[in-house]
């Protein structure tokens, strides 16, 4: 960006930001409710972001130019991920990597195992699920995902509570698949 020339005093006419151009700027960020701005001036870079704490998330692509929010869950990877912290090992001695699909979240963001507070969740362990039905939602900057399921079966375990922060590749369900291929 070219600079400006000297105006009276000797001062650039693009100078750094002063507090009162901050403030005023948040006032204005806040009032039409967008949570994250940067911007270059005068040398001095301004980044800011309400709304909580700030996490970095990894870029997830769109698919295609479809802006819907149903992410389909990553594959599975060939070896068992540790259960989440503070959930017992499953002690079942059927239950293998081999004879579980593991549903892991494509995002980062918060769990919720219902649409709604007051609503049932979507699915619960012994419940028969179908390829594309929805399993949970993950919060992430706001926006609702819907994470359906990639495998038809058996819910045989929920990894995660509901209201909880998930990473992304983090193990969600684990589904008993009605017949192996």
């Amino acid at each position: 960006m070219p600079k400006k020339s000297a105006g009276r005093g000797g001062e650039a006419s693009e100078a750094a930001w002063n507090l009162k151009e901050i403030r005023a700027l948040m006032d204005v960020l806040e009032e039409r409710q967008i949570s994250e701005f940067e911007m270059e001036r005068g040398g001095t870079r301004i980044r800011i972001k309400r709304g909580g704490l700030a996490v970095e998330t990894p870029q997830v692509p769109l698919y295609g130019n479809n802006h819907s929010h149903v992410w389909p869950a990553p594959a599975p990877e060939p070896s068992a991920t540790p259960p989440a912290s503070g959930m017992p090992a499953a002690t079942d001695a059927a239950e293998t990597v081999e004879d579980v699909h593991l549903v892991k979240s494509p995002i980062v963001g918060t769990f919720y195992n219902s649409p709604s507070p007051n609503a049932p969740p979507f699915v619960s362990v012994g419940d028969e699920v179908q390829v594309g039905q929805p399993l949970c939602i993950i919060e992430a900057m706001k926006l609702m995902n819907e994470i359906e399921s990639d495998s038809a079966g058996e819910v045989v375990r929920i990894y995660m509570e509901n209201g909880q922060p998930v990473e992304y590749g983090q193990s969600l369900y684990a589904i008993r698949p009605s017949h192996k291929i």
